[in-house]
């Protein structure tokens, strides 16, 4: 019976692709040229913020020379696309136009991005935002992420293990500096769930998307004043600057 219905929604709501809207063969996907154009990250990159880096050895473990100047926050990073072009349509529909199916797609996507990075009993948390922000927009994208990759991966996922607490304005067109600067403070541990990183758990933090990675940061500095063992990071889209 089951298979009855699911094969009468198919005839009359088609599988469509995530970014044009043409007729695909499984639900969830990208057309031919939609994949094609779309900036998946492959090959080496940087396993401190997941930059590409030149080389096709995806197995070498190698930094930027930004991640080698200044680390990051956290112990180890990763990426799914480039925020560009399709990557950054994918972002935008997911971030303000409540495209849920964006966020499942891209957990898979991000699922293989991040897999050098698990751990055992490894749990998943989601970048906060503010409850007014979250009252206006309705739902918070990195935490349907989070919570799609978590099921994606088995793994356990707290969606309020961090609470923001300070409402920020936006931070575009800021310098990583000005970021920081804002963001102290901002982020703090739920007090009711510090018991989820007890005994130095490894912790897998997800965002949308990585621009300086200052929240991110922000995010890792309360996490390991908490006690949390190692700390990675996965996005869906890293940004990177055009020369």
């Amino acid at each position: 019976m089951g298979e009855i219905v699911q094969t009468a929604l198919r005839m009359i709501y088609p599988p469509q692709c995530l970014l044009c809207r043409e007729m695909v063969e499984t639900d969830f996907g990208l057309c031919g040229p939609c994949w094609r154009d779309t900036p998946f990250l492959g090959g080496l990159v940087c396993d401190g913020c997941g930059v590409p880096l030149p080389g096709d050895n995806a197995e070498e473990i190698a930094h930027c020379d930004a991640c080698l100047t200044r680390p990051q926050g956290w112990d180890r990073g990763r990426a799914a696309l480039l925020y560009r072009d399709n990557g950054r349509r994918l972002v935008l529909g997911m971030k303000h136009n409540d495209r849920n199916d964006i966020a499942r797609t891209g957990a898979m996507w991000l699922a293989r991005a991040v897999k050098p990075l698990l751990r055992p009993h490894m749990l998943v948390v989601p970048v906060p935002l503010h409850w007014m922000r979250l009252m206006s927009r309705r739902y918070n994208q990195s935490a349907r992420l989070a919570e799609a990759l978590a099921s994606e991966l088995g793994l356990s996922y707290c969606p309020d293990l961090l609470k923001r607490v300070r409402r920020t304005r936006s931070l575009g067109r800021m310098t990583g500096a000005e970021r920081r600067k804002l963001l102290e403070g901002a982020i703090r541990m739920h007090p009711g769930r510090r018991h989820r990183i007890a005994a130095g758990r490894p912790v897998l933090l997800i965002d949308d998307v990585l621009t300086t990675g200052a929240t991110l940061s922000a995010c890792a500095e309360v996490l390991r004043a908490a006690g949390a063992g190692t700390i990675c990071a996965g996005v869906l889209a890293r940004a990177v600057r055009e020369d």
